[in-house]
């Protein structure tokens, strides 16, 4: 659905990192994990296009007053990379935005007795918080969270909150282990036996790292794509990514905006 939405909060979080709470319709209470908003950030032809956003957290915020209905906020988490999101992070409490959503195919749950193992690499723990949410309910989870240095790491309190086991390692040693997300992962899952399911997102060369020790390991894995787009409908095919069956003389693309953004990552060309 499109609505206009009010500005709750526009928080810097971590430098360059904002996170974002505006009202929603009742509806987006059912929005799912992994799933995305599409926001035109002002009313204007620059910029024009949309820019798309993993959904952070959806939640209700009870009434002050008696006998009033509940509201329904979004949260989004952003990195100021361009014209589009500096743009957004110049907004505060009050100002208004418009909004699709939600858009997307998002995580499945899988077997509540399996393990989840879940990999955000910097910007890519947007969508991983609200899967968080939903998965310590009936599993558990343990969570993989990697940058570049400190500053790349966020909202690590949020998921210890939830009861979530977090693990943290930067490039640089800054904070925590030093090395590489996937290394760490890596070495932790091959520790033990059980069943799990591994969720990941972020830099294209990490998800691929993910894949390939999902493949030598045998794990179920999904990943959850970023990708430049224009309309988030599968309309442009200006998203498009190989799928698994791809070849020159017939093609396999998958549109990350419809089929996606999350994938089981053997159903996509890695090479």
């Amino acid at each position: 659905m499109q609505f206009k939405a009010t500005i709750v909060s526009n928080q810097e979080v971590s430098p360059g990192y904002f996170r974002m709470r505006i009202t929603a319709p009742p509806e987006l209470a059912g929005a799912k994990p992994g799933q995305f908003v599409m926001l035109r950030v002002r009313d204007a032809i620059d910029p024009l296009l949309r820019r798309p956003f993993g959904i952070f957290d959806v939640g209700t915020v009870p009434s002050e007053y008696p006998g009033c209905c509940s509201s329904t906020y979004l949260e989004l988490l952003y990195k100021v990379v361009g014209k589009g999101t500096e743009t957004l992070s110049t907004y505060h409490h009050g100002d208004h935005i418009d909004v699709i959503a939600p858009l997307g195919t998002g995580f499945d749950l899988g077997d509540p007795e399996e393990e989840k193992i879940l990999v955000g690499g910097g910007i890519g723990i947007a969508p991983l918080y609200y899967l968080a949410k939903s998965l310590v309910e009936r599993s558990r989870v343990r969570f993989f969270l990697g940058g570049r240095n400190r500053d790349d790491i966020l909202c690590v309190t949020e998921f210890e909150r939830l009861g979530v086991e977090t693990y943290v390692s930067t490039d640089d040693g800054t904070l925590g282990d030093r090395g590489l997300v996937t290394e760490v992962m890596e070495r932790h899952i091959r520790e033990d036996g059980r069943e799990k399911t591994i969720y990941a997102c972020g830099p294209m060369p990490m998800l691929k790292a993910v894949a390939g020790i999902a493949r030598q390991t045998g794990t179920p894995c999904q990943v959850s794509l970023e990708a430049y787009m224009a309309c988030g409908m599968g309309a442009c095919l200006g998203c498009v990514v190989k799928g698994k069956d791809h070849a020159d003389e017939n093609p396999d693309y998958r549109c990350v905006c419809k089929d996606g953004p999350v994938f089981a990552f053997d159903q996509l060309m890695w090479v």
